[in-house]
């Protein structure tokens, strides 16, 4: 395995700022944003499609640096039904097509969450039992039959016109692949191009095992982030992990994304890479740092401090 960082959380410095910092850190690998809800701080990804000298430069940068593109990411919500769902399919189509004409074969992004049904205007994420009301299950097959998978179905064809290789979904809320069992659903309807980006920052404040996940997924698991979770005691036990107060209310909250070993401790870090490895996956991990209770500094320090005593090389 080999370390990298996604570097919108170095948003605030130029392309090459970001590089030599990722030098000092000593990570190996770079995880950059073409669009979505990011800004895509460091990937002018129109302009590089349109100019084969600028692309020469870009990754010209990258190598004398001595790192790899581990992956171009474009996180967002393609199946939005208004506006913010047509950016950020262009997006997604355009990173797709960036990544085909850099080299790049991976794709880490979000499956997207439909409306509930034709019409609506606001996506809805499903997670109570369909059997009651009968509504939500016909809700349910909407999202996935009409809309997910033959969106999915065009977006692996466009893949393979262009070189991508891999798409890695991010088990993130509010999208219909959430775990590994909607993973499968999507996996099994339009192929094995599609896996996961198995995050457990997610599974943990969702009640699930990263490490028993991992065993699940198998080859399936195309790409991981080093992330990190906290159950806020005292918080969680009175209302439960369902949270709706703002991320950045951090002391109120249930749970909070964390640096890394701020939530697990080293040696549960030590057994979810040892059992990643075993079970074939041997590619990258991408420090994603998310932590609001401390600096963004500190915390990209110390998660890439316990992932590098951590990984399995």
């Amino acid at each position: 395995m080999k370390l990298s960082i996604c570097t919108d959380c170095m948003g605030d410095l130029s392309f090459t700022e970001m590089l030599d910092k990722c030098v000092s850190l000593g990570v190996e690998g770079i995880e950059m944003t073409g669009g979505g809800w990011s800004s895509a701080p460091h990937v002018r990804t129109e302009e590089l499609l349109r100019d084969a000298g600028q692309r020469r430069d870009f990754l010209k940068e990258i190598d004398k640096r001595g790192l790899s593109i581990a992956a171009l990411n474009c996180s967002g919500n393609p199946l939005d039904p208004g506006a913010l769902g047509a950016k950020h399919r262009e997006d997604t189509e355009n990173t797709l097509r960036l990544a085909g004409a850099l080299g790049v074969k991976k794709i880490v992004m979000m499956s997207g969450l439909p409306p509930a049904a034709p019409g609506d205007t606001i996506p809805n994420w499903i997670t109570y039992t369909v059997s009651w009301p009968a509504s939500l299950k016909d809700a349910l097959d909407y999202q996935w039959n009409e809309v997910a998978i033959p969106y999915w179905r065009g977006l692996v064809r466009l893949a393979d016109e262009v070189g991508v290789e891999t798409f890695a979904l991010e088990n993130f809320s509010s999208m219909l692949v959430w775990n590994p069992e909607t993973l499968f659903r999507l996996r099994d309807a339009v192929g094995p191009k599609v896996g996961l980006n198995l995050d457990p920052s997610h599974l943990f404040w969702m009640g699930a095992d990263p490490i028993a996940a991992a065993r699940a997924l198998g080859p399936a698991i195309h790409h991981v982030h080093g992330k990190d979770a906290r159950i806020e005691r005292g918080r969680a036990a009175v209302n439960g992990i369902l949270e709706t107060k703002p991320v950045e209310d951090t002391a109120r909250r249930a749970w909070n994304y964390v640096a890394v070993g701020a939530g697990h401790d080293l040696q549960w870090w030590k057994e979810f890479f040892s059992v990643v490895r075993m079970l074939g996956y041997n590619d990258w991990v991408s420090l994603e740092m998310e932590d609001l209770t401390m600096s963004v500094e500190a915390g990209i320090q110390s998660s890439v401090s316990a992932l590098q005593a951590a990984i399995s090389r």
